[in-house]
């Protein structure tokens, strides 16, 4: 991308003025570890944002997979219409079976491409199953950072929201958690959600992850709200806990699992203590109302499905 499409496409994300985004751009362009954007000065900071999340998406195999993810899809643009404000938070694994352009550009842009534009991505495993997962990288482009740095975080309303590469190994990992360690210490927000592919905590086939546990005690320390995961083909909203899966409700963070957004969705065997619901049937997608001092949540099904979740619960006090 050039550095005059890429200052346009800065100024379509944040929606901030020339000149702030002229200055914002240069420094992006420098930092391997960047901020994705900065907040609309012309939205009020308190006002609630709407974001819809899932992962385990476009499944290029059959076209019963494909209807799928175009009616998870169908969800999204629909709510998009109503609130041209609200973001998608994707969970990782975009495209089935091995992440290929071909597939990004014939079964994810068709359907969740439609609102690209709207969209901060997480890299789950099948990106990587073609070599440096270098198709998410050119699709999502200069949002998702470079191959080696691919997180980043956000300001939302009174949100900091942070998306981090779960497929990250050794001193890749290592550099992912000191960066989140200054992230959170730099940018104090209200309310904090972060985000990647592997859970910690998961009743399905997959079971735990440890690999993302130190980031889950690094956003605790920070008090951190929300965590999304996708991976395991389910949904799945835990109590608050923290990293040792003991329930805290003072301190603890919420997790949620949606990989519901078009894959085949796979069962159950094992529930996980503080595991509080578990939908294995129907496909949907997770839509969060981030306030300034909590969020709502609420799991929407594709048409003609039963299965409903739905709460709220207050940010912790920082």
């Amino acid at each position: 991308m050039t550095s005059s499409s890429f200052i346009n496409d800065f100024v379509t994300r944040s929606g901030v003025g020339l000149a702030t985004t002229l200055c914002a751009a240069s420094l992006l362009m420098f930092s391997p570890f960047a901020q994705a954007d900065e907040p609309n000065p012309t939205i009020n900071a308190d006002a609630p944002v709407v974001a819809f999340a899932a992962g385990d998406i476009a499944d290029c195999r059959s076209k019963k997979s494909t209807a799928r993810n175009v009616a998870t899809a169908k969800i999204i643009s629909q709510a998009i219409e109503d609130n041209p404000n609200a973001i998608v938070l994707t969970l990782g694994d975009h495209t089935y079976p091995v992440g290929t352009t071909e597939e990004f550009d014939d079964c994810y842009q068709p359907s969740w491409g439609q609102f690209k534009d709207h969209t901060f991505p997480s890299p789950g495993n099948h990106e990587y199953y073609t070599p440096n997962a270098y198709p998410y990288f050119q699709y999502f482009g200069d949002i998702t950072g470079t191959q080696k740095h691919s997180f980043y975080s956000f300001d939302k309303g009174a949100w900091h929201i942070i998306s981090l590469n779960s497929n990250l190994r050794n001193d890749d990992m290592q550099q992912q958690l000191e960066w989140l360690k200054n992230d959170l210490k730099n940018k104090p927000a209200a309310c904090i959600l972060a985000y990647w592919h592997h859970p910690v905590y998961s009743s399905g086939i997959h079971g735990n992850n440890s690999q993302m546990k130190p980031a889950w005690e690094l956003l605790m320390a920070a008090k951190a709200d929300v965590i999304l995961s996708g991976h395991d083909h389910h949904f799945e909203r835990f109590a608050l806990q923290n990293s040792d899966a003991d329930e805290d409700k003072a301190n603890g963070i919420r997790q949620f699992i949606v990989g519901t957004g078009g894959a085949t969705l796979g069962p159950v065997f094992f529930r996980k203590s503080n595991s509080q619901t578990i939908n294995t049937k129907e496909n949907g997608v997770l839509k969060l109302t981030l306030k300034k001092d909590s969020y709502d949540w609420e799991y929407v099904g594709v048409p003609d499905t039963s299965f409903t979740d739905q709460g709220n619960t207050a940010c912790h006090t920082k």
